[in-house]
Parts: C-alpha cells; sequence; structure tokens
C-alpha cells in the first residue's frame, strides 16, 4: 500500500537532487504534474518544520540543511557496521560489477549499501533499491537463512507477480532454486526480474541478522562467469572472518 503524502515527500526531494536550484510553486507542480493546491500545502508544511527555505526572497524553494543534519545523525547510529560495507565495496572492484548488500523488508529486499560497477552498461542499483525476495539471487539467499516455518508463513503472503518468462511462480520452484543452491554454493538470477541481467548472491548472517551478498550486471558479461564471481565473493568472505559462504 502507496501512502500518497509520503510518496509526494520522496518524489519531491528525488526532484530536487535532479535540479540542483530552487524552485517556484508553479514550477514544482508542472514539473511533477501535481495540482496548486496540493503543492502548496505540502511546500508550506515542510517550511513550517524548517525542512524548505528560499534562498532567495520570491526565488524558489530548495530543501534546507535539515535534512542533511538528520541523514548524518541517522547514518551514525545505522546497525550496518564498516566491515560489511568495506566488504561489499572490495567484491564491486574484484568483480567489476555492482555489489551490494541486502536485508529482508516485508516481502522485498533492499539494498542497504551498494558498489557501482564503472562499466559503461551495468547494473544501475542505488541504496535503498528493493528488489522481490523469490524473484531474485539476493532474495533466495536470504529465504535460505529462515527455517522452512519461516518460509511457508512467507510464501503465504506472496501474490507470485510475473516479472517475466523466468519468475518463479510457485513455492515448489523457489524451494527448489534454494536446495539446488545449497549444493552449487551459491545463489544465482537470470532475468528474473529484470530483463537481461544475471547475478549470484551468497547467504551473510551477520550479528544476529540475515543478510546477503549479491553481485550482478548484464547477461553478456556475468552469465558464464558466474561461478568465478562466486568464488571471489567466497573469497571475501572468508577473508572477512564470518565463513558466512554456504
Amino acid at each position: 500500500m502507496k501512502v500518497r503524502q509520503a510518496a509526494n515527500v520522496v518524489e519531491l526531494l528525488e526532484y530536487f537532487a535532479t535540479r540542483g536550484e530552487p524552485a517556484t510553486l508553479a514550477m514544482i507542480a508542472d514539473d511533477l504534474g501535481w495540482p496548486r493546491s496540493s503543492t502548496f500545502n505540502l511546500i508550506g508544511t515542510l517550511v513550517e518544520a524548517g525542512f524548505f527555505y528560499e534562498p532567495h526572497q520570491r526565488g524558489g524553494y530548495y530543501p534546507s540543511p535539515r535534512w542533511l543534519s538528520l541523514s548524518q545523525d541517522i547514518a551514525e547510529r545505522d546497525p550496518l557496521p564498516d566491515t560489511i560495507r568495506q566488504l561489499v565495496d572490495r567484491i564491486g572492484v574484484d568483480t567489476g560489477e555492482t555489489a551490494a548488500v541486502g536485508s529482508v523488508s516485508g516481502l522485498s529486499v533492499i539494498f542497504l549499501h551498494v558498489r557501482q560497477s564503472r562499466q559503461p552498461i551495468r547494473y544501475n542499483a542505488e541504496v535503498g533499491t528493493t528488489v522481490p525476495i523469490h524473484a531474485s539471487s539476493v532474495g533466495r539467499a536470504i529465504l535460505s537463512q529462515m527455517t522452512r516455518v519461516e518460509r511457508d508463513a512467507l510464501y503465504r503472503k506472496l501474490t507470485f507477480e510475473k516479472y517475466s518468462e523466468a519468475t518463479p511462480m510457485s513455492i515448489q520452484r523457489i524451494e527448489t532454486d534454494i536446495a539446488e543452491a545449497e549444493a552449487r554454493g551459491y545463489h544465482q538470477s537470470h532475468s528474473e526480474f529484470i530483463a537481461d541481467l544475471a547475478g549470484i548472491a551468497v547467504p551473510l548472517p551477520y550479528g544476529g541478522r540475515r543478510l546477503s551478498i549479491v553481485v550482478a550486471g548484464p547477461v553478456s558479461r556475468c552469465l558464464t562467469r558466474r561461478p568465478q564471481i562466486a568464488q571471489a565473493v567466497r573469497s571475501a568472505l572468508l577473508q572477512l572472518g564470518g565463513g558466512a559462504a554456504r
């Protein structure tokens, strides 16, 4: 369920992150396709709370430094340790592909840290990107850390939306994929959620949390390299000291 007011705030921040300069109420409304009255109410509320201001009188509105202050306070208390961030960065460099660490969020996996590939054609993910837990290698790497009772409870909530011809559409298929990954030593995907994307993922149980590391890139470059990429991830995990690769 999407809450429109919350979604509008997120869209507004993304708008200014792209725009990079103040905008009048009329500009915001026109660019985002919002009613003028709704735009006025939202900006007015954010101005009163100190989150938006006018850098120059009648020169348009812009997010205030309060966003940065709050973000820094949150980041300083982030439960994701620097060792994990450094691990993801190293894996991204070693493999040359986009690497990320994911955590369960409802029926999805959310990326907590991402190391973007420097390749011109790459998997373009970022912090906050979400992918379906059943239709991704990173998701199944997390599912594999759950008990069967826990997975069954989650399965009952899935709608099994079909994203491509390769999307797993049954519990049996997911369970088979998990079993095969256990024997193989890593989870893998091929265009299940995003077309022409291949990836591998490895479970990362860390400090009582169920995380997973994923590396993904275009099929043309990554499909046949999945075993080598998986080995690079496992090697990095062993050096971390957790021996998390299954």
